[in-house]
């Protein structure tokens, strides 16, 4: 059985912590993939800036671009609409019946998955794997397994704000992605 590990998000900019959670998954649990999803609205987060789906998209592409073993899922950008990770795993596993999905969160994820969707439900179709992130107490009720990798403090937030005075992105964003962001304008970039 193929085993894929699922990391969704806004992905509003994606950065190297995006790339450390995906490879500290594959790596520990022995995965034959990992797939980047980007969601079209996010049920839990108010999205904020100038990046279009398509923008978020291409820089996630762009990223992902050097890693074979790291592809995109543009399941929920194309059925578009509030994205919810119940609904996206059915259809994932109805699509493709032979694969184990393994979908990742961090620290803040995980201390609010009593409030995802349909948890009681999702549960059952992935295997929850988490890893902690600093100032969260990456802890649930529902069953995550948990893998040891380095807590990395950095957000998109951290990222557009960087971008919007002007500060530092150096290791911080994948070069490719810095440059899509500067040709296109985005996040106060203009």
């Amino acid at each position: 059985m193929k085993r894929v590990g699922i990391l969704g998000g806004t992905f509003n900019p994606p950065h190297i912590g995006h790339l450390i959670m995906a490879n500290e998954a594959f790596s520990a649990l022995d995965l034959d993939e990992i797939r980047f999803m980007p969601n079209a609205i996010a049920p839990h987060k108010q999205l904020v800036s100038d990046a279009s789906i398509e923008e978020r998209l291409r820089m996630v592409e762009i990223m992902i671009e050097p890693y074979p073993n790291f592809k995109v899922e543009k399941i929920e950008v194309e059925r578009g609409g509030v994205s919810y990770t119940y609904d996206t795993m059915v259809s994932l596993c109805k699509r493709e019946p032979d694969v184990h999905f393994y979908f990742i969160i961090g620290g803040d994820m995980i201390d609010s998955l009593h409030t995802w969707y349909k948890i009681d439900e999702l549960i059952k179709l992935v295997q929850f794997v988490g890893l902690k992130r600093p100032g969260t107490k990456s802890q649930s009720n529902y069953e995550v397994l948990m893998i040891e990798a380095p807590e990395i403090n950095l957000s998109s937030t951290l990222i557009r704000h960087r971008l919007a005075v002007g500060g530092t992105l150096m290791f911080l964003l994948p070069n490719g992605v810095e440059e899509f962001i500067r040709k296109e304008g985005l996040y106060g970039t203009r």
